[in-house]
């Protein structure tokens, strides 16, 4: 299963550059948003700021020990979104720094509008980050291969470095489902000198709130079957290595 799931992230990765070409082909003196693969970084790290921290429990043969005590499944998963926070924002803030001294990136152009985007952006990366962990509990420590390639595999439908309107019609109906989409979308509209797209956003932003919603709700029942199942006693005799 690892090998083909590298194959999927290398197909991912190749439909990017076809559509990329294909966008760069369409356009004239516009350039790509590069800002957003920075914001797309963002969402990244706040996914694997999640599962990492779970992954970690799980290296040290420490997470049968965490439910082992009265810690609930809400509290632990507020220490792993807490996790994400502290360490996604501090990535954003020296990407940002960065950025900006040494290319010239001004963000400053969004407005107010950068706030919903990197909420959006965060609000997605904590669901599937939950989601991510809730694979690893339900399949077993070797199965954390699965989850590296995730935003690999997502990229394409995300209109990251291309509009929508580049992808097949299927795509774009997948595309519709995915909240970074609305977000990338926007920021291409304002980059243009379009108005601003709060309705696109908020239904994101909804999206992204029901999918945690959801995400927390399959991580509780993955673990509740772990439990009455015995297949928690897996995070410390199986060897991790």
């Amino acid at each position: 299963m690892g090998s083909e799931v590298c194959v999927l992230a290398l197909f991912a990765k190749r439909l990017l550059r076809k559509f990329i070409t294909r966008y760069l082909k369409a356009i004239t003196s516009a350039g790509p948003n590069f800002g957003a693969v920075l914001f797309w970084d963002f969402f990244t790290r706040v996914m694997y700021g999640v599962t990492t921290t779970f992954l970690e429990d799980v290296w040290s043969r420490n997470f049968l020990n965490l439910f082992a005590t009265p810690l609930s499944i809400s509290e632990y998963l507020t220490g792993l979104v807490l996790t994400s926070i502290v360490t996604s924002s501090i990535g954003l803030i020296v990407m940002l720094v960065l950025a900006t001294a040494i290319f010239g990136l001004s963000f400053f152009a969004f407005g107010l509008m950068l706030v919903p985007f990197l909420l959006v952006l965060f609000l997605f990366g904590i669901a599937l980050g939950i989601v991510a962990a809730g694979i690893v509990l339900r399949l077993g420590p070797a199965s954390e291969w699965f989850i590296w390639p995730i935003p690999a595999l997502l990229s394409p439908f995300a209109a990251v470095f291309y509009p929508l309107s580049t992808l097949p019609t299927w795509m774009q109906y997948v595309s519709y489902i995915l909240p970074p989409a609305y977000v990338f979308e926007s920021m291409r509209t304002i980059l243009a000198g379009g108005p601003a797209r709060p309705a696109s956003l908020l239904l994101a932003a909804s999206l992204a709130a029901l999918y945690i919603l959801l995400a927390t709700w399959l991580f509780a029942r993955i673990h509740r079957h772990t439990i009455r199942t015995g297949l928690l006693a897996r995070y410390s005799a199986e060897t991790l290595s």
